[in-house]
């Protein structure tokens, strides 16, 4: 068996997710999966696609009128000059997307450089290709954004690129035009690429999203990674896509996209395209209702424990909330131990706790990096009464 693959870390979301499984009744604050259901656009373009047999191969870059609806939508929509729907591949979701890309730019112990706290499959797939992760710290004074000067000293002779999420998971930070430009500039500078990871690109509550690729000059150094996954809630159904001016890099990726799925899922396809020509006013729907459980989840917070705290996201679907230094003392109940990952950590100690006494899924902030250790992250995408029930049995936990 090949040992390297030992060396790649994995998620404690997985663990937290199959943790979840064996409670009863669980309040699912864990996984970052909304409660809305995909719009019937996708679900009855689906339907038309298998009744007309739709399932056979297909291009392996994607199908062409699906490319054809994302080129458009990239450059009417974030800006970015797409000069051709060949320029587009289709994923079998962002972290696919991702795992591509890092393989087919990275040499054995070239340098990406990442924030911390960052969601965990992005370091995973960066040191599935033979990489180098380099961490820049994310502040909460800030608003959990980048900064260039910052990045830039982490910069060495093996840095190859720059990967920028925005919005951010955990943090739901975004970064503002003046950040990227300053980002942009240093990529210029220092002759580096950068991965534009924009899954959250329509979950901003009190900012605006901005892609890096459509700054000028930018484009040909950027590589931006998107997902149906969050936009349309079609988080099953696994569908994302990458958009490359470099020719080369993108025969790269192509070949790989062959070589890990063949074509993505035909079917799935298929509703990609109903999602795109279809009515679009559920998307504002879908952020409206996140903000109203944004607020809902927040007013709870500070008015249940004392021991959590933290600044609302202008971003994505996550509560990143700090947790009281003295919890244990405030706890009610046993407090659990954290067997195999939460060694010496506090965020799995208590996420242990929530979980085990309390049935309220999460997870810990050292699972996305140094910078993390004394956070949490909850999901309020759930369901009203769900993000309730969690927040009366975390009062239930604490004096």
């Amino acid at each position: 068996m090949p040992h390297f693959v030992d060396s790649i870390p994995s998620s404690g979301i997985i663990r937290i997710r199959d943790l979840m499984y064996s409670v009863e009744n669980p309040f699912r604050l864990d996984q970052g999966d909304v409660s809305f259901d995909a719009p019937d656009s996708v679900k009855a373009a689906m339907a038309a696609a298998v009744a007309a047999n739709r399932t056979h191969y297909l291009q392996t870059a994607g199908v062409p009128r699906l490319q054809e609806l994302l080129a458009e939508k990239l450059r009417v929509g974030n800006g970015i000059p797409v000069t051709s729907p060949d320029e587009v591949l289709v994923t079998n979701g962002g972290i696919h997307g991702l795992y591509l890309l890092f393989q087919s730019m990275l040499e054995p112990g070239d340098e990406v450089i990442v924030p911390d706290p960052q969601w965990p499959p992005t370091v995973g797939a960066i040191i599935a290709a033979r990489g180098v992760v380099v961490r820049t710290p994310l502040h909460e004074a800030r608003g959990w954004r980048p900064d260039a000067g910052e990045i830039e000293a982490r910069v060495s002779p093996r840095t190859r690129a720059i990967y920028l999420n925005s919005p951010h998971n955990p943090t739901g930070g975004v970064m503002d035009q003046a950040g990227l430009e300053a980002i942009a500039a240093l990529a210029r500078r220092r002759n580096l690429l950068v991965v534009s990871d924009e899954a959250y690109e329509d979950v901003v509550f009190d900012a605006s999203h901005v892609s890096i690729a459509s700054l000028p000059e930018m484009y040909q150094r950027t590589v931006p990674v998107y997902t149906f996954s969050k936009t349309y809630a079609m988080t099953g159904l696994r569908l994302g896509y990458l958009a490359m001016a470099d020719g080369r890099l993108r025969d790269r990726v192509r070949k790989l996209l062959f070589y890990t799925t063949g074509n993505v899922a035909s079917v799935v396809q298929f509703g990609g395209i109903g999602a795109l020509e279809g009515p679009q006013e559920v998307v504002g729907e879908y952020c409206r209702e996140l903000r109203a459980r944004r607020d809902l989840f927040y007013a709870g917070i500070e008015a249940s424990t004392g021991v959590f705290g933290g600044t609302k996201p202008a971003g994505a679907f996550y509560a990143f909330l700090r947790f009281a230094a003295n919890w244990r003392e405030r706890a009610t109940r046993p407090i659990p131990e954290a067997p195999g990952g939460g060694e010496g950590s506090e965020s799995w100690a208590i996420t242990e706790y929530l979980v085990r006494a309390g049935r309220i899924g999460c997870i810990p902030g050292a699972d996305f990096g140094p910078g993390g250790e004394g956070f949490l992250r909850f999901c309020f995408a759930r369901d009203r009464r769900e993000l309730e029930g969690a927040l009366a049995s975390m009062k239930s936990l604490f004096a």
